[in-house]
């Protein structure tokens, strides 16, 4: 559970509470097979369970759990034969409309729908790309009927890579990021979803909002003509006319079910010699009212340089445990040579001059301070 990364928890929808029925939908829902990810030999499926009965277990009998496929994977047959292994197949024969008609029958008097949607197993790892990062369009006719019920939605989402999320994220109130959690993962989700752990995970990548970002990473270089974070269209910055540059999910972002807040930064000297330990210290607090644990990162950006360098670079991180209402001052010692970087010539080097140190809860959010390396 440490590993999934709670990506969007609107009004503190989950943990669920006060429920009494649970509709769960989605082609993942009950699909023990893609619990394991892509990477494994032969699992046993007949010895663990899938998501709906280990939530079931997990709420406990008072609470009724219901559940239908609602869509296939994909909607091409013959597409689905082609990269999902038959032994795992679990396609349903009935039409996108009875399939969903199913879904919304389950759902009736249902207090939240549980979606679990996304990607199988056999549509990330070796020689198994695709070309784009949405959502298969089947699973997103499923999310636009679910969501004219209006009842509150959790998508619990199954996925070996980023996808773009752009249209779904609009369309639920909480995302669950799952990856592939292994046998036991249906017991994991399970406990995030009905609280008995608090999701921990930060990404690891950045997740864009449309294919047509990609190649998007949060440690680019700077461009020729950077542009004002206020900016929208102009001759004068480069930017998309249609959406933000900014990933909707940057990297290192995870939410919890309790909140932090963090200090700026600071550092006990200014200047430091090339054969000093730079010494920053952050603060961070928990502001919620639930006990928790945090990933505090430290990034680090070399203004100037002989070569070119990334406008940040992900040097340290930690995670700490927070009571509720509990701050702590994190301290980061960072070596001179974690500043260096091989020059046009190949030698690994470190040059004097400015640094801009970053702290923060990912790779967006983050306050800075500058120190200086002399000679």
């Amino acid at each position: 559970a440490e590993s999934f990364v709670l990506l969007k928890n609107d009004n503190n929808l989950l943990p669920l509470k006060g429920c009494r029925k649970v509709a769960v939908v989605g082609p993942l829902a009950d699909s023990k097979a893609n619990m394991a990810g892509s990477w494994k030999y032969d699992e046993q499926t007949k010895s663990y369970h899938g998501l709906v009965e280990d939530l079931q277990e997990s709420l406990g009998n008072g609470v009724e759990v219901v559940f239908a496929k609602g869509s296939n994977l994909v909607d091409d047959s013959v597409y689905e034969a082609n990269f999902t292994d038959q032994n795992r197949s679990t396609r349903d024969d009935r039409s996108d409309e009875q399939l969903i008609a199913e879904a919304l029958k389950v759902a009736e008097g249902a207090d939240v729908i549980i979606a679990a949607l996304g990607e199988s197993i056999d549509m990330s790892g070796e020689g198994a790309s695709r070309a784009i990062l949405e959502m298969p369009q089947t699973q997103k006719k499923l999310l636009d009927a679910i969501q004219k019920t209006g009842k509150p939605i959790v998508m619990v989402l199954f996925t070996g890579r980023p996808l773009a999320l752009q249209s779904e994220e609009k369309q639920v109130n909480a995302i669950l990021n799952v990856w592939f959690g292994g046998t036991e993962a249906g017991a994991a989700i399970a406990d995030v979803l009905t609280g008995k752990v608090s999701p921990t995970g930060k990404l690891t990548m950045s997740f864009p909002r449309v294919t047509g970002q990609c190649p998007i990473y949060y440690n680019h270089k700077m461009t020729g003509r950077p542009m004002s974070p206020d900016a929208w269209y102009t001759r004068y910055v480069s930017n998309y006319i249609d959406v933000l540059n900014e990933p909707l999910y940057p990297f290192g972002y995870g939410l919890s079910y309790t909140t932090f807040s963090y200090s700026a930064p600071q550092s006990t000297q200014k200047e430091y010699t090339r054969q000093e330990t730079i010494s920053v210290s952050v603060t961070v607090t928990n502001t919620g009212d639930r006990d928790g644990e945090e990933t505090v990162q430290l990034y680090v950006n070399d203004k100037v340089a002989s070569v070119v360098r990334p406008v940040k670079e992900l040097k340290a991180f930690k995670k700490i445990f927070l009571k509720a209402g509990e701050s702590k001052t994190v301290q980061f010692d960072i070596s001179p040579l974690a500043l260096g970087f091989y020059d046009a010539a190949m030698n690994y080097v470190v040059e004097p001059g400015e640094f801009e140190i970053m702290t923060g809860c990912n790779s967006n959010d983050l306050q800075t301070i500058s120190v200086k390396l002399i000679n």
